[in-house]
């Protein structure tokens, strides 16, 4: 199970205070979504946590986490290589619109020009011609999001992790950078974790969707 292409949770228990919060096994093959739904404080959250290996002493949890049959369980963060994007887009405010992207492009990549190159070219993709020099909080909540995405993608993640990322756009943006994001995703061969509690959202996925309750 292990050496199979993708991001496979084998036997994930995560509890707190002996509290069972989730339990699951699930396999996400490249550039398709697995979405992860269920009310507030079911452990939606606390599971991209776990994935990113970032989870809070707090919670105990067991269960293998591997991508393309690497093992990524005892691995700590930053070495998992997770594209994670949140409710808010988390641009640094004291960076240029440009300069966010830069942030994330990898360190083998050592030329000022060259990462600036990249990050116009990336931004350019997704409408943003001309952004670059801009101050973050002169952005809609779109455009935001479209930097957000990039950002992560410039960094070459393994596999890509969603905590309702669309909540807090409207209807009609939520639809568009949803299309974006699952586009961006498939394009790149990302497995994805999606974790919200709007129905719409699981249903633009595509893919497995697993309820989970604050009893599971």
């Amino acid at each position: 199970m292990t050496s199979a292409k993708g991001l496979v949770l084998s036997s994930i228990d995560i509890a707190l205070a002996h509290r069972p919060l989730i339990a699951l096994e699930a396999m996400v093959a490249p550039g398709t979504v697995l979405t992860i739904m269920g009310p507030s404080g079911s452990g939606k959250s606390t599971l991209l946590a776990y994935v990113g290996g970032f989870l809070d002493p707090v919670f105990t949890a067991t269960g293998a986490v591997t991508i393309d049959g690497l093992d990524l369980t005892a691995l700590p963060a930053e070495e998992r290589h997770a594209g994670i994007l949140f409710q808010d887009p988390l641009l640094f405010p004291h960076l240029s619109v440009a300069s966010n992207v830069a942030f994330a492009i990898p360190s083998s990549v050592r030329q000022r020009a060259e990462r600036r190159a990249i990050a116009e070219a990336v931004l350019k993709d997704v409408g943003l011609d001309g952004f670059g020099g801009r101050d973050p909080a002169t952005l809609s909540g779109g455009q935001k999001a479209r930097v957000a995405l990039m950002r992560v993608l410039v960094a070459r993640p393994r596999l890509l992790l969603l905590d309702e990322p669309f909540s807090k756009l409207d209807m009609a943006l939520r639809d568009q950078t949803r299309r974006l994001v699952f586009e961006r995703a498939r394009v790149a061969g990302l497995p994805v974790v999606l974790v919200t509690h709007d129905i719409a959202d699981a249903q633009a996925a595509g893919g497995q969707i697993i309820e989970v309750g604050m009893n599971a």
